[in-house]
């Protein structure tokens, strides 16, 4: 029985659980906006949003339990100075979790687990049939100097 067990296992062991939500909230912190299965977003989510709660509070305390479970200094200021402000006046509810379809290889539930306010970054799309500009003009000076 699982009586007053919560959470997921994720199908891993503890040390290797811990290993991977640690690396699913430093990317979240760090991108600001990922995609992952259903389960693991799931799992991450509250772990996130303590994260910024830690950052609201803005003590050499709540900066060193973040920087021990952060992987990256990088994150760690991120969240101080750039997340955590934006959060300020927010209480709780930080992320979003949006359901993304399936995964092809195996059909596992996808989903993006993203903080409010994140803005997409939209990729330059290419067109079809044209050269980028660098290389025509290297290809010209490679002709004009032989």
């Amino acid at each position: 029985m699982r009586h007053r067990n919560y959470g997921s296992k994720l199908g891993r062991q503890p040390a290797h659980r811990r290993a991977t939500l640690r690396n699913l909230v430093t990317n979240v912190i760090e991108r600001e906006r990922i995609t992952t299965t259903l389960p693991r977003a799931k799992a991450a989510r509250p772990l996130v949003e303590n994260m910024i709660t830690l950052g609201k509070r803005d003590t050499l305390q709540s900066r060193r339990q973040a920087a021990a479970y952060l992987m990256t200094p990088v994150a760690t200021k991120k969240l101080f100075a750039d997340i955590a402000p934006r959060f300020s006046d927010r209480a709780g509810g930080y992320t979003r979790i949006i359901h993304a379809g399936f995964r092809i290889g195996d059909g596992a539930q996808l989903a993006i687990l993203e903080l409010l306010g994140s803005k997409l970054k939209k990729k330059e799309k290419k067109e079809k049939g044209a050269k980028p500009e660098a290389a025509e003009e290297e290809k010209k000076e490679e002709k004009a100097g032989a």
